[in-house]
């Protein structure tokens, strides 16, 4: 059922054609794809971006790593989701894992490739933010790109942060954020660009308002001049070519082999939906911020049924914004069947 190569270099062409600034062969493990090398050269030969986040598997080798290098990738993206090996080996499942994902870094500072680290927060390592922002300074990265977790797949409620948890590390980012050589961004987590103007206002009005003078190294991708969000400037194909609003949210608008991924991505009523603000429900539609953060709507789907229910992670209540009780009742007891 996978897109064949063919198939592959004609989804390739439509992102290029829709002038992303980046396409992301994720996974599982597209190391794993025996064609991977050939779809990545086409991309280069469309004008295409690519940034590579492959699985810390004996299949990750320094050669591999230099191929990925000459085959003309923008960055390296790799997985590191605990300080140290025991909590992130076990949350990978794979023994080895932490030492690859170290070697590959390495490798690749040697190669000149640029490094991104995705690190995934949950119960599971949340008592080890300290040690890890300790791990990011000693690395030489380019992007730290924090994941918040959440509850679909194998992603357990249990392991959910609340909303208070959600605040002190972005507390955690934000003080980082001022120091570090490297740049950091949230994913599933759209209200820290709530908390980064809140930190900014109050600043400026303290006179307290630091001096951006850190050098950060050179980033070949560029950031997105407003911020993403499910549906809304980041769309996520499956390797069946199902398209989807994230990987984080199983619903479909369309699939690249009867349809154009330009015409699911402008036209789909899911897509046009996530994006207008207007349909926004609770505290996210009553939000002066609901049109730079909108709130994470994989969560919301994840724990209500609902993409655009309120941000269930989020501590912030809108100005005059009074709860509804009946909102709290269901909201409550879709997060019990969930759990249950």
């Amino acid at each position: 059922m996978e897109l064949t190569t063919s198939g592959g270099k004609r989804l390739i062409d439509q992102i290029a054609n829709l002038k992303v600034p980046v396409f992301v062969p994720t996974g599982g493990d597209p190391l794993n794809l025996p064609d991977i090398f050939e779809l990545v050269g086409h991309a280069r030969t469309m004008g295409v971006r690519v940034s590579l986040t492959p699985s810390a598997t004996p299949l990750l080798t320094r050669e591999m790593v230099v191929g990925v290098k000459q085959a003309g990738h923008a960055r390296l993206a790799v997985s590191m989701d605990g300080a140290c090996a025991g909590t992130h080996d076990a949350f990978r499942g794979m023994l080895g894992s932490f030492a690859r994902t170290l070697d590959a870094i390495r490798w690749a500072n040697e190669n000149g490739l640029p490094v991104q680290i995705n690190t995934a927060f949950s119960r599971r390592n949340v008592a080890e933010i300290d040690d890890l922002v300790a791990l990011m300074e000693s690395l030489q990265i380019t992007l730290w790109s924090v994941f918040f977790l959440v509850p679909t797949g194998r992603g357990k409620l249990s392991d959910l942060l609340n909303a208070e948890e959600f605040e002190q590390i972005f507390a955690r980012l934000y003080t980082l954020s001022k120091t570090a050589s490297f740049d950091i961004k949230a994913t599933e987590a759209q209200h820290y660009r709530r908390f980064l103007l809140q930190q900014r206002v109050a600043e400026r009005k303290s006179g307290t308002e630091p001096a951006s003078s850190q050098q950060k190294p050179a980033d070949a991708i560029g950031r997105a001049p407003r911020g993403l969000n499910d549906g809304k400037g980041f769309v996520f194909v499956s390797h069946t070519g199902e398209v989807f609003p994230s990987g984080f949210m199983p619903l479909s608008a369309g699939n690249v082999r009867q349809q154009e991924l330009a015409a699911i991505y402008y036209d789909s009523p899911l897509f046009r939906s996530l994006r207008d603000t207007a349909k926004l429900e609770g505290k996210c539609g009553a939000c002066e911020f609901k049109d730079i953060c909108g709130g994470s709507r994989s969560p919301a789907y994840a724990l209500t049924g609902n993409p655009n229910n309120e941000e269930p992670c989020c501590s912030y209540v809108p100005k005059g914004y009074i709860q509804s009780p009946s909102n709290l009742k269901t909201a409550f007891t879709l997060y019990v069947l969930q759990g249950g």
